[in-house]
């Protein structure tokens, strides 16, 4: 077989990553037939099809998927060799691409972010914040940042820190409602969860020392968690939350923490997801260690 070309499996990448002949060929500066071709030249050289055609999208063959993910790892480590021989004064440089949740961003990414790019001005940061599941590679993100267990993956899993969950409503809410003594209590109570994630509605707990599984309900529900604790905190019910996202408004008087003795407060880990290969490119692994520093 012949050998494969880098720029060849850049390209067909990129086709993936814009969906049409005609975007990667903008982009790169050639026809729509030359990235055909370059295309037909890589799946010669495999011996196998990687795409179906088809006037109106691509369509990947089940050699073209497993090539696909071969393929981002080449690039990744492509780059973390570039990256590792020619940074500036032996400076981590490039563009790093972060994905959190919007909890985990916007109470200890936020806050930190500006110090790492003072530490370390030759990075740039894009920092995409959502509550769904992305996927990495596709998205081509760097570091993915996730609270809680993870399912299989084949992304490399690096762990930073653990996050322990408290139970609390505002100081108004416990006025008007009262404040539940007993787990059982919370079903009389208006509970706040998040959208699209079922477990969240099964508080685990203790009675008379063992454990049980409380289900709550209420009226409000958001895909974002730092919306809840804006809603917990105007009174509009109980929430169970991070105790990383809820800290300061305990601290302040603004949320009360509910059942300490009778709460499973369910450790969980805070993950750091890099795609294979690009662990070692200097920035994202600079950035690694800060977060581990930091958190």
């Amino acid at each position: 077989m012949k050998h494969l070309l880098l720029p060849d499996i850049a390209l067909f990448v990129r086709v993936l990553e814009l969906g049409t002949f005609a975007s990667a060929a903008e982009e790169v500066g050639l026809t729509s037939s030359g990235v055909s071709r370059v295309i037909s030249r890589l799946e010669d050289r495999l011996r196998v099809k990687l795409l179906h055609r088809s006037t109106r999208k691509l369509t990947l063959t089940p050699e073209g998927e497993t090539f696909l993910r071969y393929a981002r790892e080449m690039l990744s480590v492509a780059e973390a060799a570039e990256a590792d021989v020619s940074q500036t004064h032996g400076r981590p440089s490039g563009h790093l691409r972060i994905n959190s949740g919007t909890a985990f961003a916007s109470h200890k990414l936020s806050p930190i972010l500006p110090k790492l790019l003072a530490r370390y001005p030759d990075i740039t940061v894009d920092l995409s914040v959502s509550d769904r599941r992305i996927d990495p590679i596709a998205e081509q993100i760097d570091v993915t940042i996730r609270v809680g267990a993870l399912n299989d993956s084949d992304l490399i899993a690096i762990q930073l820190g653990t996050v322990k969950r408290v139970i609390a409503a505002s100081p108004g809410y416990l006025a008007d409602r009262g404040t539940p003594e007993t787990a059982q209590d919370l079903g009389g109570h208006n509970c706040l969860l998040l959208k699209g994630f079922a477990h969240q509605a099964i508080w685990p707990m203790y009675q008379d020392e063992r454990p049980v599984d409380v289900k709550v309900s209420g009226n409000l529900t958001s895909d974002s968690a730092d919306s809840l604790l804006q809603m917990a905190i105007a009174g509009a019910g109980i929430i169970r939350l991070g105790d990383f996202l809820g800290e300061a408004a305990i601290q302040a008087g603004r949320l009360v923490p509910l059942l300490e003795d009778c709460h499973e407060p369910d450790p969980q880990p805070i993950t750091a997801l890099v795609v294979p290969g690009r662990q070692q490119i200097p920035r994202v692994r600079t950035f690694i260690d800060f977060l581990k520093a930091e958190l």
